[in-house]
């Protein structure tokens, strides 16, 4: 009967010790969670006050797209705005509790500009940054358009010490031109590396070349080909989007709003 006792007072002591690690587990979730929406809405301010600050910018209303949560714990928030002189502004905020997701994505019509595309990722204290850049324009050899792409890379070259993230191949890899995938833990340097990308790209963007409605037509054709190409073909995002939205929700989504397509149709 002792050696019961004793067993049931080990197994006791081994479930209270569990009890507290999953408590400890889910405190720490919620702290991490709550410091890394701060960051991320950081860089939601910080990018909106770069945006606002070269251009007139308009929020349009997103409508039901606004707040969507997808299996169940995924919570987006996305707001739109159109960038005079520019293009189509997505911000697209996620939180998943353990995990936090920024994209801000600007989509070019009006100047020759790639279409550029941050995606910054908060898993618990490690961050991942993509920084993408896509040709999405009539003529990618253009002399101005290449200028833009230099500047561009002489930027990713101030973080050349911040460690590299393997990717894989993707079907729309041959649109990609310059692109930065890190990993790195310093939010500092993490902000640095987020509106570094965006000003250099704003910048270059209000000296690029303005489009002729040739070249505005060639900007909407190419992003509505790799928009549509994400979700025939997939993608890790879109398929998540698809799966809960279904497709032609999604298609909807992505022209109106994430990518803004039709604003320009």
């Amino acid at each position: 009967m002792k050696e019961k006792g004793k067993k049931k007072k080990i197994v006791l002591y081994i479930l209270l010790i569990l009890l507290l690690l999953i408590a400890l587990l889910v405190v720490f979730i919620i702290f991490k969670g709550r410091q890394n929406k701060k960051q991320m809405n950081g860089l939601v301010e910080n990018g909106l006050h770069a945006v606002q600050s070269r251009y007139n910018v308009e929020q349009l209303d997103t409508g039901e797209y606004t707040d969507m949560t997808l299996n169940g714990f995924m919570k987006f928030h996305v707001d739109q705005y159109k960038v005079e002189d520019l293009g189509n502004l997505s911000v697209m905020t996620a939180d998943m509790g353990f995990m936090q997701m920024l994209s801000f994505m600007i989509t070019p019509v009006e100047r020759n500009v790639p279409l550029c595309a941050l995606d910054f990722m908060y898993i618990a204290g490690s961050r991942k940054s993509y920084v993408e850049f896509y040709d999405v324009v009539e003529n990618p050899q253009n002399e101005q358009y290449v200028a833009v792409l230099d500047s561009l890379r002489e930027m990713t070259e101030r973080y050349n010490d911040v460690e590299d993230v393997q990717a894989s191949e993707n079907w729309y890899d041959y649109l990609l031109n310059v692109v930065m995938l890190k990993q790195l833990k310093d939010d500092d340097r993490n902000a640095k590396m987020f509106n570094d990308s965006l000003e250099t790209y704003l910048d270059a963007a209000k000296n690029a070349e303005v489009c002729t409605p040739e070249g505005m037509q060639k900007h909407l054709d190419v992003t509505q080909e790799y928009s549509d190409g994400l979700i025939d073909k997939g993608g890790v995002s879109t398929d998540v989007f698809k799966k809960e939205l279904g497709e032609a929700k999604t298609r909807d989504f992505f022209n109106k709003v994430f990518f803004g397509t039709e604003l320009y149709r």
